[in-house]
């Protein structure tokens, strides 16, 4: 069956507008986001606090040659500097260390049991103003080492100073960034960031070992004049201002 001219000629025509259709031609817009205007800024700040308690470690060690008389030692030294410190109205007294070992030695090349030795070692908080006399007292009362003094402030002091450390790190921060947008001729419109750390708990001053390491129970009547110093509390603010 032949093919009329018309037909053959509304298809040409539509072949060659069909690109058109599917493909018109447009313009394609591209949306360029702005970023806000951020100025990030830290501040610090440090609060000193004077220490005014001592933790204490001190306790009895004894050697005896058999295993009873250690620990029937031990005991009766140990009473008797538990008694002291109990009356003495000292803070968090606990034991923190009770050890029996046997000690060896060496004869003709061989290992041999020469006695016993026993240990209790206890840790209290007191006042700084105190700490010396009791420690005193303690070698008087059978204490035969110390192992540590350490110093630190107290609870309720440690926090308001960790509050008012922060006071000062978030003017700090805020100083800053009036200062710069001032000199820049910019306008702060808010602040839409804030981050706060507060300082950790400071980690207690610990006396020289070398001022104490020799005193036994033998020195007598000695007295240690101790004093602490102070404590650095420290917090940081970090600020987000838009401007």
């Amino acid at each position: 069956m032949p093919v009329s001219r018309t037909l053959v000629s509304t298809i040409a025509a539509l072949s060659l507008a069909l690109p058109q259709i599917l493909l018109p031609n447009r313009q394609v817009a591209v949306a360029v986001e702005q970023m806000p205007n951020i100025l990030t800024v830290s501040g610090q700040g440090i609060v000193s606090i004077p220490v005014s308690l001592a933790q204490v470690r001190l306790g009895v060690e004894v050697f005896a040659q058999t295993a009873q008389e250690a620990q029937t030692e031990l005991e009766e030294e140990s009473s008797a500097l538990m008694g002291l410190l109990r009356s003495s109205n000292v803070d968090r007294l606990e034991t923190t260390s009770l050890r029996f070992n046997p000690v060896y030695g060496s004869r003709d090349d061989e290992r041999v049991l020469t006695g016993y030795s026993a240990q209790n070692i206890v840790s209290f908080r007191v006042d700084v103003d105190r700490a010396g006399i009791i420690v005193a007292q303690a070698l008087e009362a059978g204490a035969t080492r110390i192992d540590s003094i350490s110093f630190a402030a107290a609870d309720e002091a440690i926090e308001a100073a960790r509050t008012n450390a922060l006071r000062l790190a978030t003017r700090d921060a805020r100083t800053q960034a009036d200062i710069i947008l001032t000199e820049l001729n910019l306008t702060p419109l808010e602040i839409v960031r804030i981050d706060a750390q507060a300082g950790e708990p400071p980690v207690p001053m610990l006396l020289d070992r070398n001022e104490f390491a020799a005193t036994t129970r033998s020195a007598g009547n000695v007295s240690f004049p101790i004093s602490g110093s102070e404590q650095q509390i420290r917090a940081f603010v970090t600020l987000q201002v838009r401007y």
